[in-house]
């Protein structure tokens, strides 16, 4: 269904310019949030030293594929002000609402992950807004404009400890707001499958707008194997009205684990979706069906690849 760009990875640590004194010789690259301004791709890459410290880093590209590395690591103007230290910010999700950027993240703490949420309008000065979730969250991906007159998202509240040492969850929910900054749960909308390949799930790019409905990839975790965790991808199709109410979600992953570069690596076993381009949108903002899908995802934590699809094809996968 996934179609894997023959040349991945795209981007490799040894892609990534020494950034002294955080960064030098970059361990790995990977879960980068994606999105197209004009001619231009943006992606903002997860980086991680080799003390296990994270950065986020912006790259560009004219053509999705080859991308240049600005070496200099983002910076949040406001973060500063939070009264407790992230240890790590990292998955970025990247929206255009309003005519700016929205980028939701997430954000260890002593007492667990919470999402935070930033804003750019070019992508050279970062503002930090704030957390927006109340308790560990993760995964969290934003609507591209309002539905009823409220912001939404899907998120992963994280409820199951699996390992005693980070949370994960085994439901996306929909959450509602009515400035981005403020938000409640709604409605659970899909929960893990036991004994299949989304056991333990979590949305993954931000959700596409279709004629048929929203499109929204997210991973699935295989942990019923118990000596190991495989981390698959998968996509459902939601109401355009109630994002709560599923058309459709597909039985079979649509992309796993079958490459050396997704099978070895710091965390071996994954595939990670986190940054989605669509190419061709109609006049009122739905995606084309025909039109060709950049998935960028992360590969056993440790270099970031490149597949691609259709929109049409998507929402066939869905359905099956």
């Amino acid at each position: 269904m996934l179609e894997r760009y023959p040349a991945n990875p795209i981007i490799t640590p040894e892609m990534i310019p020494d950034i002294p004194p955080q960064i030098i010789d970059a361990t790995s690259v990977f879960n980068s949030g994606a999105i197209k301004i004009d001619d231009n791709y943006i992606l903002l890459l997860r980086v991680q030293n080799r003390g296990r410290q994270t950065f986020l880093l912006y790259a560009d590209s004219d053509d999705g594929i080859h991308f240049n590395i600005k070496p200099e690591i983002i910076q949040w103007q406001g973060l500063e002000k939070l009264h407790k230290q992230p240890y790590h910010i990292y998955d970025p999700r990247i929206h255009l609402i309003n005519d700016r950027y929205f980028i939701m993240f997430a954000m260890d703490f002593d007492h667990g992950c919470e999402l935070g949420l930033g804003v750019t309008d070019d992508f050279i000065e970062y503002k930090f807004l704030g957390i927006v979730s109340d308790g560990d969250y993760r995964n969290g991906v934003l609507f591209p404009h309002k539905i009823k007159g409220e912001y939404l998202r899907y998120d992963r509240p994280n409820r199951n400890n699996l390992n005693k040492t980070a949370a994960t969850g085994s439901e996306i929910w929909l959450s509602r707001s009515p400035d981005l900054l403020h938000w409640q749960p709604v409605a659970p909308v899909i929960a893990g499958r036991s004994h299949y390949w989304d056991e333990m799930i979590g949305a993954g790019p931000p959700p596409i707008k279709t004629r048929q409905g929203w499109l929204q990839i997210y991973h699935g975790i295989a942990v019923h194997l118990a000596s190991i965790y495989i981390y698959q991808t998968g996509v459902f199709l939601a109401d355009l009205d109630n994002p709560a109410q599923i058309i459709s979600r597909c039985t079979c992953n649509i992309l796993e684990p079958r490459t050396l570069y997704e099978l070895t690596g710091q965390v071996p076993n994954v595939c990670f979706p986190c940054g989605i381009i669509v190419e061709e949108y109609d006049a009122e903002g739905f995606a084309l069906p025909h039109s060709e899908v950049k998935i960028y995802y992360g590969a056993a934590d440790t270099v970031l690849a490149l597949a691609t699809t259709t929109i049409q094809e998507l929402i066939v996968a869905s359905k099956n």
